[in-house]
């Protein structure tokens, strides 16, 4: 199974979905890199998506995007291969 990590905040929907999808594909580890918690990853999240909101997820070192990119490649059936590097 690949690898999954997430910048992420305590309080956010889409985080939460993504997690729920993730699992649901059998997931059962994400590196959580809280931002709100940690200012700096906040800074770090941005250089290296170029995008200030969250969820921002990497599946190995593909960056998948957001929850709706998530989704989207869950719908196009392209989620399933990425998890199974």
């Amino acid at each position: 199974m690949a690898k999954v990590s997430m910048y992420c905040t305590g309080v956010c929907p889409y985080c939460v979905m993504a997690e729920r999808l993730l699992q649901g594909k059998g997931v059962s580890r994400i590196d959580k890199i809280r931002v709100d918690l940690d200012p700096p990853r906040l800074e770090e999240m941005t250089t290296k998506t170029g995008r200030r909101t969250v969820p921002q997820i990497y599946i190995d070192d593909y960056h998948v995007g957001g929850f709706d990119d998530l989704s989207a490649l869950d719908r196009a059936g392209k989620l399933d291969p990425l998890l199974a590097k």
